[in-house]
């Protein structure tokens, strides 16, 4: 998994808002990627729900959330429209490849666990959860201080 402190790899995947690049998005603004196991289950809707609810704060703190699960992007789509309309951007991660490469793949290697990374606009992970609880208040407030709020 990689560490706070460390450069968050760069990745290009496509999106419910086409192609999504890390890297782009950090040179302007923190990152919130959040990965989550698979479109419409019951924790992964709450979380990403969550982050829906949470966006204008996020936004505030002049940060974008990139959310990244291992279903198709037509799967993501459907998903977006159950959820109202996501306002960020759902990468399709099929290959696991950068699951991989974060750290976030489930133990049986078929899959994603939830876990969520804090990138700052320097491009280091300013904070990792390895194991993304949606209901847990104290997970989103560390979101938020490492994207500043005091």
């Amino acid at each position: 998994m990689v560490r706070t402190g460390e450069v968050a790899p760069d990745f290009t995947l496509p999106s419910t808002a086409g192609y999504v690049t890390l890297s782009a998005v950090v040179a302007d603004k923190h990152v919130v990627l959040a990965f989550y196991t698979e479109d419409k289950t019951p924790g992964c809707t709450q979380m990403l729900s969550v982050l829906q609810g949470e966006y204008d704060t996020i936004r505030e703190l002049d940060a974008e959330v990139i959310a990244i699960g291992a279903d198709s992007l037509d799967s993501h789509e459907a998903f977006s429209e159950s959820l109202g309309g996501c306002p960020f951007p759902i990468a399709s991660d099929s290959g696991l490849s950068v699951a991989t490469t974060y750290g976030a793949l489930a133990d049986d290697g078929k899959g994603m666990v939830r876990a969520v990374f804090v990138v700052d606009k320097g491009g280091r992970i300013a904070h990792s959860i390895p194991w993304f609880q949606p209901g847990s208040t104290a997970q989103f407030f560390e979101i938020f201080q490492a994207l500043g709020l005091e």
